[in-house]
């Protein structure tokens, strides 16, 4: 029986505290005041430490052979920082198993640092006992001990110093390039300046050259008389103008080698700049998209670009050629298989002139490449036609079932039948083949043999719908209606079929009694073949360039509603369709979309003005009356429908109808005042001057808007009672005290009486009431203007500007009032500030260009503003201008056509388009259709004149409302019966 103790009875290990494991470090008790048990102090680990560094022989330490601390740096930083575990530890128990732990692996250590030691040692010649000690980690023979060598004779040296040697060992035999001349580089530090001047430059020195250039420097050459004329001259000096316009302010030398400015052609290469922006701003600034032609490509000037950039045979470099040849000879050779090599090859000898070789090369490539197409074209191309039947009869031997080398064989032959019997035996070998089919119907010149010939291509290849549709077209209506069912029967999902179907019956008049399309519509469904919505408009586009007008627009009645449910937008779809088809041309398939979409949309009001729109401009009259009538039907309380169908009725000359058109608007609009209005109008305009008064004092009392009263107070002084308008604004104004354009005319009338006070205090008034009406402001400051007193109308514009910030009317009236009253600079300051304040206003832009800057600023300033401003037709009408003036006719006539694209609503940009016409026209329009003939003055003038028709036409039909000059002629009551073309004569007349 082992004399051991159990676990219980064994004596407490030292140190040891119960609970520590668990962290109970010790307790209290009622009857225990005093601590509990606690671990070692500080002395008691400072005791153990001595004690084992006695047993070992060392110092007492505090950690791994470091010596202890003194006392005053107990209490440094290591102990404030929380990532430091230095001292972590001070204060626990250090035991036996402690001690024996460090012990451990302080050996451990100091086993690896000795074998680290070893390792960099080099080591002598092993012998037998030496290796033995090695293994046995016996390190007697290096006499070593605390970790150094005191004996350095079992070794040479350490492996550092070996290799230390042996490289520069290496580096003593094998110099560098740089070691080698080191000397000489060191001895150029005493090579003096006249040394190095006396250095001769590398070259040939070889006998022959030297002696040449010898007797190159020995000969003489007799000096040109320019030089002597260029040195006598040299040291004169001339202040003329040459002819070219440079001030030559120097001698001839300077100018010529570019010491003097030659301002001529720096301002010749500025304009050419400055209108290669412009012209780069117009395309980018959007007006290309009002058009409907959005490009930044001419495809017509980049396709003849690339012709002229074509190489010509005799433009090739020799040693290009040289360099390719021998590339592709490479490639051939490399890879003979490879037919686009041989292709290359020949075609270079063709461009380098050498035909024979040419057609050598592409020989040998048939040669190598028997079955290549493009190879055999090649061939038969650069060879002549004898030869070349020869080599299509061997490109078909090998390649027999090529319908490329078949076609080429045929158009080899210059006999019909030899043709035809070149594609027998084509169609022989590839009967497949729809291209040869068509080609031999073609050749045949009698109807009966074509349609033989396609009834057997049909038995053949019954899938192809080319050959069903040319079959059809031969054939008699009633044959052609059994061939298209056939056709349908073996291409169900063919919808070119069913067009063909469609309008062959339109073609036998049958179009409203059978609706092939909806039939259509239904087949293609059940086979998932129905195209697209897009597809099927531009399919009825092709049936409308084709003639098949009822065809088109079956086709859009039956699937213009294809995949679109009731949430989309179908409206705005159909209007922006109709929209696109307008600016291709074709006009019926719009027709037909409007006309679906009134279908679906009857109360749409939009929809009818469009149709109308597109009636009044491409359409005829009666039609566009019955349009009208049934959008009245549709829509009787459009007002706007109305009238336009009075209007077209009164245009017309019937002005009974007229009547009764607006009787029935009155019927369904009361106090309507746009009809009101328009009824005064009719009357007014047909010189019914009683009945015109009655309808606007019915009017005032049944629908009195201030546009009535407006109306009215117009229409008197358009007949001349200036004192019935006055109390007739009089009386509007008590009614409706803001409305501006009454205190307009109130101020106006008084102007036209010569009573200026009494119109400065109605515009007061007016502005005070209406403080945010602009032209109100305007007639006020031009009031003061016209007085004589520009300090008051400054005072006004002012105040103007106050009460209507960010305004370029009124800041440009600010401006043209300095520049009138010749205060120049602070028409300048202004204009800064105006521009500073909106920048993006056009007119201010235009005032800037056309007034404040010099002759030659102005086309840069333009390019700025452009880039400023964007769009704006006022600014393009000053482009135009500019251009006009620098006789610059054929960009002055582009420009004018981009203002009225961008806005058709502007009179004065018709007005100056009719005036640069009737000054330049002929020179302009003309020109182009002319070069390289001699036509005689009358036609030039007869298109001349067409032209200026033309745009009388547009702007007759555009009725612009707005411009500055425009809008004073029109809104005078002179001229109030007058026309859109009499008042753009006069409109032209007043321009400057």
């Amino acid at each position: 029986m082992s004399g051991r103790k159990d676990f219980l009875n064994q004596a407490a290990p030292e140190n040891y505290v119960a609970g520590l494991g668990r962290g109970a470090t010790g307790f209290t008790t009622r009857s225990d005041l005093g601590p509990a048990r606690e671990g070692p102090s500080e002395d008691q680990i400072k005791e153990a430490l001595a004690k084992r560094a006695q047993q070992l022989g060392a110092a007492p330490p505090t950690a791994y052979g470091a010596t202890e601390k003194k006392e005053e740096d107990d209490d440094d930083e290591r102990f404030q920082d929380p990532e430091n575990e230095v001292g972590l530890f001070a204060n626990g128990a250090y035991d036996r198993e402690d001690d024996e732990a460090d012990r451990i692996y302080q050996e451990v250590d100091e086993k690896m640092d000795r074998r680290r030691k070893i390792r960099r040692l080099v080591l002598p010649p092993q012998t037998p006992s030496y290796v033995t000690a090695i293994e046995a980690n016996d390190l007697s023979c290096c006499s070593v001990f605390a970790g150094q060598i005191t004996d350095m004779n079992p070794f040479n040296t350490y492996r550092e110093a070996r290799e230390q040697k042996e490289r520069d060992e290496y580096e003593r035999n094998n110099p560098k390039i740089q070691q080698q001349f080191a000397d000489l580089k060191r001895a150029l530090g005493s090579v003096t300046d006249e040394d190095w001047a006396n250095i001769p430059e590398v070259g040939d020195l070889t006998g022959k050259n030297r002696r040449t250039k010898q007797n190159l420097r020995q000969r003489f050459y007799a000096v040109p008389d320019s030089v002597i004329a260029g040195a006598r001259d040299s040291t004169q000096f001339d202040t003329s103008v040459t002819d070219d316009g440079a001030q030559t302010n120097g001698s001839a030398a300077d100018v010529a080698d570019g010491t003097m400015t030659d301002f001529a052609s720096i301002g010749s290469a500025r304009d050419k700049v400055l209108q290669v922006r412009l012209d780069q701003a117009a395309q980018g600034s959007g007006t290309d998209s009002v058009a409907g032609s959005a490009t930044n490509i001419d495809p017509k000037g980049y396709l003849t670009s690339l012709t002229k950039s074509e190489v010509k045979a005799g433009e090739v470099e020799v040693g290009d050629i040289k360099r390719v040849r021998v590339l592709l000879e490479s490639v051939i050779k490399t890879n003979p298989k490879h037919a686009p090599g041989w292709i290359a090859a020949a075609r270079l000898e063709e461009v380098a002139g050498k035909v024979v070789a040419a057609r050598n090369v592409i020989a040998r490539g048939c040669e190598y490449c028997p079955k290549s197409e493009d190879a055999w074209l090649e061939n038969i191309r650069m060879n002549d036609n004898h030869n070349a039947k020869i080599i299509a009869a061997n490109a078909i031997k090998n390649n027999d079932h090529s319908v490329r080398l078949w076609i080429e064989a045929m158009k080899l032959e210059q006999d019909p039948r030899a043709k035809k019997r070149v594609l027998r035996h084509a169609l022989d070998n590839i009967p497949q083949s729809v291209v040869l089919w068509k080609e031999a119907v073609n050749l045949e010149e009698e109807v009966a043999d074509a349609r033989l010939l396609l009834a057997k291509a049909t038995e053949i290849i019954p899938l192809s719908v080319e050959l069903w549709l040319a079959l059809a077209r031969l054939e008699s209506p009633e044959n052609a209606q059994v061939v298209l069912n056939k056709a349908r029967k073996a291409v169900p999902a063919s919808h070119e079929i069913w067009i063909a179907a469609a309008r062959l019956q339109e073609q036998m008049g049958n179009a409203n009694k059978v609706n092939v399309m909806k039939r259509a519509v239904q087949s293609l469904a059940k086979e998932s073949a129905m195209l697209k919505r897009e597809e099927w408009v531009t399919e009825a586009e092709k049936c409308e360039d084709e003639g098949a007008v009822l065809t088109c627009g079956a086709i859009i009645r039956e699937t213009l509603g294809w995949e679109l449910d009731e949430d989309d937008d179908r409206k705005e779809i159909w209007m922006e369709d109709a929209r696109a088809s307008i600016g291709r041309g074709k006009y019926e398939t719009a027709r037909a979309v409007y006309a679906y979409a009134l279908r679906i949309f009857v109360n749409k009001k939009s929809l009818w003005l469009a149709a109308a729109d597109l009636e009044r401009n491409h359409g005829s009259k009666d039609d566009l009356w019955q349009l009208l009538e049934k959008a009245v039907e549709a829509c009787p309380q459009s007002e706007v429908l109305w009238m336009q169908l009075a209007k077209e009725k009164w245009q017309t000359g019937e002005i009974d109808n007229a009547r009764l058109v607006l009787a029935k608007a009155f019927n369904q609009n009361p106090n309507n005042e746009d009809i009101w209005l328009a009824a005064v109008k009719l009357e007014a305009s047909n010189r019914q001057t009683d009945q015109a008064r009655e309808l606007l004092q019915t009017a005032r009392k049944e629908a009195g808007t201030d546009r009535v009263w407006i109306k009215s107070v117009a229409f008197e002084r358009q007949l001349g009672d200036d004192e019935a308008a006055l109390d007739l604004v009089n009386q509007g104004l008590q009614i409706y005290p803001k409305a501006d354009k009454l205190w307009m005319m109130k101020g106006q009338i008084y102007e036209t009486q010569n009573k200026l006070p009494q119109a400065r205090e109605a515009y007061g008034t007016g502005t005070r009431a209406c403080p945010r009406s602009v032209p109100l402001w305007l007639l006020a400051a031009r009031l003061e203007e016209k007085s004589g007193v520009v300090v008051k109308a400054r005072s006004v514009l002012d105040r103007s500007r106050l009460a209507v910030p960010r305004n370029a009317q009124l800041w440009t009236e600010s401006i043209r009032v300095e520049r009138r009253a010749h205060n120049t600079a602070q028409a300048k300051n202004l204009m800064a500030k105006a521009l500073q304040e909106i920048p993006n206003s056009g007119l201010l832009w235009s005032e800037s260009i056309w007034h404040q800057e010099a002759r030659t600023q102005r086309k840069p300033r333009s390019l700025e503003a452009i880039k400023k401003v964007d769009n704006d037709p006022i600014l393009f009408v000053t482009v135009a201008r500019i251009f006009w003036g620098e006789r610059k006719l054929d960009k002055a006539s582009s420009w004018y056509e981009k203002a009225i694209l961008l806005d058709s609503d502007q009179g004065d940009t018709w007005a100056w388009y009719f005036k640069f016409l009737s000054q330049h026209g002929t020179e302009v329009w003309c020109r182009w259709r002319f070069i390289g003939m001699s036509p005689s003055d009358l036609d030039l003038l007869t298109i001349s004149q067409e032209k200026r028709e033309d745009v009388i036409s547009k702007c007759i039909i555009s009725e612009p409302k707005h411009g500055e000059v425009w809008q004073s002629v029109a809104k005078d009551p002179k001229n109030a019966a007058k026309g859109v073309e009499e008042i753009l004569h006069i409109v032209v007349s007043k321009l400057e």
